[in-house]
């Protein structure tokens, strides 16, 4: 278990691999925390020194009760976490909530950025990505567990992956209930979510010169398709490709080309070829 403390206040991080290998950073979705990537790094630390950490409000970093922040508090703690590791330059993987956390990074410490991969990812927050939120955040107020599960869930698969999967959905949804019936998780999500509201990086994406990779799901509801081909028309040096029929949980849904993303993005030297 490893602890950053700044200003008061802790921030939980996982390094896993060797310290001579690339390095990467993988960045939380909403919903999750370090501990959601373990399927992943036994596989992922064979190529790279992997970088695990938990957001202010994640899993077991500070919870911040009365407080009201963006990402900027997010991604600032991160370039202190690297300075902290002595990391000068780094790969990073970004999932929805982390996808759009390391778009703001690049485009404010993107010194520290090697090449970027972005899953399932958005330039702004959109009315209708808000107001997803605000539904997540009234149901969590009830403290209904089965009411916040059915909310805030099943969007996040393929309906086909859902039906298939329905007696895991079904178990995993009675794991999920005592965390779906804690106030204290409800409240953190709250504040993660109302901390998307203000992120709109659309002035900026300009500036971006780091190779990016951007990865669409064909079955996203929550941040479809044409969000990310928004950003492959708005940043230079990307590649931009669209996993059929999977859901905004790619990574869980096909981890095997999840896991070959990664590795191939990053370790390739050159990635314009000419033939």
């Amino acid at each position: 278990m490893s602890i950053f403390k700044t200003n008061g206040k802790e921030i939980f991080y996982q390094l896993d691999g060797d310290a001579s290998k690339p390095k990467l950073v993988i960045l939380n979705g909403i919903m999750m925390s370090t501990k959601s990537w373990v399927p992943f790094i036994n596989t992922l630390k064979e190529n790279f020194q992997v970088l695990r950490m938990d957001f202010f409000d994640q899993g077991q970093s500070t919870k911040l009760p009365g407080e009201t922040y963006t990402h900027d508090l997010q991604i600032d703690t991160l370039r202190d976490l690297f300075d902290y590791l002595n990391i000068d330059k780094i790969n990073i993987v970004g999932i929805s909530y982390g996808g759009n956390a390391a778009l703001a990074f690049a485009c404010k410490h993107q010194k520290y950025v090697e090449r970027l991969l972005l899953f399932n990812s958005t330039a702004y927050t959109s009315s209708w990505l808000k107001d997803i939120g605000d539904g997540w955040n009234i149901a969590g107020r009830t403290r209904n567990p089965e009411l916040y599960y059915k909310i805030a869930i099943p969007v996040i698969y393929s309906e086909k992956y859902y039906e298939e999967k329905i007696e895991w959905m079904r178990a995993r949804e009675i794991t999920l209930k005592p965390v779906f019936s804690n106030p204290e998780f409800l409240d953190a999500m709250e504040r993660l979510t109302i901390s998307a509201e203000p992120y709109d990086v659309r002035d900026k994406l300009k500036n971006i010169t780091v190779p990016v990779m951007i990865v669409s799901a064909e079955q996203d509801t929550l941040t479809p398709v044409q969000d990310q081909e928004y950003l492959s028309k708005n940043i230079k040096n990307s590649h931009w490709i669209k996993l059929p029929g999977v859901g905004h949980a790619s990574m869980y849904e096909n981890p095997l080309i999840f896991t070959s993303l990664i590795t191939g993005f990053f370790l390739v030297k050159d990635t314009n070829y000419v033939i």
